[in-house]
Parts: structure tokens; sequence; C-alpha cells
């Protein structure tokens, strides 16, 4: 009987985890199913319930579920709940536990792909959902010297500022020395170019450009207020690029897609539901050929 993992998220027709996962569990011949079930919010509760029986393993959670799943899981990751995000789910014997990915495979890709070291440098973050949140406590423990917010939600933006300011503090009385400053701005602070003027790092941690959503097309940013120079990180995937990432290379920026990240934070995922070492490789070639073909 084949076991199953699920991904839950709404919407999901944009997605290509099934295809690179499936192909991870298939190379090690694993009678095991990589499942995409779109969940509205109202269906979020029964569907996290589902993974207690036996066939199911886990899941991935992706936009808009990965706050709200925190109370219905039994055990919550360190790093899940500082960060206050989970996006992978492991069933261990009787009990779901919460896991955040998404902050090391932002780094590994900023790192691999991206070529820039945070510490030191000036971030704009665009959103305050459940991967700015990975985004942000990352950006932070790697010494970032500065964090600009940008959330179309005021009260979101500041409730993260302050869980980072609040880790910031805590931090101080370990030694360990992060020292981030952290503010935030009005989503109408897109428009003005002194926004970006100074920055190193802009990224996009929104939805918006994503193919089937309601913002398909768009880009959060216009050529006027982007530096050149600038390194611009889109975790959008899908298109590739995205209508973010075409107006940063016009305006002279570089560019990272969200690609890498996707691979890489799915690549942690696969570690923990199986125990075996991801084949990596094969995960980011499937995932190039779904999204459209070898780059």
């Amino acid at each position: 009987m084949p076991k199953f993992i699920g991904l839950i998220g709404y919407p999901l027709k944009h997605s290509i985890s099934p295809y690179f996962q499936q192909a991870a569990l298939d190379y090690y011949q694993l009678d095991i199913r990589y499942e995409a079930w779109e969940t509205g919010p109202r269906k979020l509760e029964p569907t996290i319930a589902k993974l207690r029986e036996p066939q199911n393993l886990g899941a991935n959670v992706t936009v808009p579920h990965k706050e709200a799943v925190l109370p219905l899981l039994d055990e919550v990751a360190n790093l899940a709940s500082l960060i206050g995000a989970v996006n992978t789910i492991v069933r261990r014997d009787d009990k779901l536990l919460g896991f955040n990915t998404d902050a090391d495979g932002f780094l590994q890709a900023l790192h691999k792909e991206g070529h820039f070291e945070p510490e030191g440098k000036r971030v704009v973050i665009l959103g305050a959902g459940g991967v700015a949140r990975a985004v942000c406590f990352a950006l932070v423990r790697e010494k970032a010297s500065s964090l600009i917010i940008v959330n179309r939600t005021p009260a979101r933006a500041k409730t993260l500022a302050d869980s980072l300011r609040s880790h910031i503090r805590d931090s101080s009385l370990r030694s360990e020395g992060l020292k981030t400053e952290v503010t935030t701005l009005p989503w109408q602070a897109l428009n003005l170019g002194k926004t970006f003027g100074r920055c190193h790092l802009i990224v996009n941690c929104t939805t918006i450009g994503m193919k089937y959503s309601p913002q398909e097309g768009q880009s959060p940013l216009s050529l006027a207020v982007i530096p050149s120079g600038v390194l611009v990180y889109d975790l959008v995937y899908n298109p590739c690029p995205t209508p973010l990432l075409l107006v940063a290379e016009k305006a002279g920026a570089n560019t990272l897609d969200g690609l890498a990240m996707l691979v890489y934070q799915g690549a942690a995922s696969f570690e923990l539901w199986t125990g075996r070492e991801p084949p990596v490789d094969i995960m980011l070639k499937r995932a190039r050929e779904a999204i459209g073909g070898e780059r």
C-alpha cells in the first residue's frame, strides 16, 4: 500500500512541488505519492486531521496557511516557533510535528545562486506573511544591518517587526551580537525611490506576479524606483522570469528567482519525511523542466 505526502495551500494551480518531490521519491523507488491537496481556509482543520491517518507521512504547507496551521499541531520545532510559521509537517507515531525549512532554503539559494552575503547589508522586504517571517528571521541571524518591512496591512508588518526586535533583544542577553535595525513603511512607500536608495537587497515575499493569481502579470515595483546594482530576489517562481525580475533587469539590477529556494526548502522537507539524503540535482532539474525548460 502506498504512503502519501500532501501539499496544503490555496490556490495550488501554480505549484510545481509535486513534480520535483515525486522525482526524488521515485529516485529511491519509494512507494510514496506526493499530491497537491488544494485547501481553502475553512477546510484547513479537517485536512490537517487527515494527516493523522496511517497512510500519510506529512505535508508541505504553503500560502495562506503557514501561520494558521501552528495551533493544529502537537509540537513545533524551535526555529518554526521562533519564526511563527510552519511549512513542513511530519507525522511521527500519533503526533504531528511542525518545522520551518523556508529560512534555510532562502539562505541556501541566496548564497549559492545569488552569491550574496547578508552580513552588514541593508534589505527591503515586501510582505509580512509566513514566508516573509522566515526570510526576516534568517536575515537577522545572518546579521543584516537593516530591514525595512513594507506590507499592505500595516498591523501585520508591525507584528513581524516587534517579533524581530524582541528576538534581537533576547540575543544580546546570550551574547549573539544581533543588531539589525528593523523598521516598517506603508505600502505606498514602494512608489518612492528613496525607499530603496541605500539598500543592497530587495526580497519580494508577496504573491504579486504569480501565475494564476489575481495579480498575474503585475510587478510590485516600477522601473523608476529600482537602483542599478541592487539584488532583486523574487520568491515567486512561476512564471520565470516574473514581471518584477523583468523590470529589475531593465533597471540594471541583479536578479534571483524563487525556484532554487523552492527546491532547497523542499529538499530539507524530503529528508524530514524519509530520512534519506535528498537528490538535489534531480530535484532542481525536474523543477526547471516543470517551469518551462532548462535555463
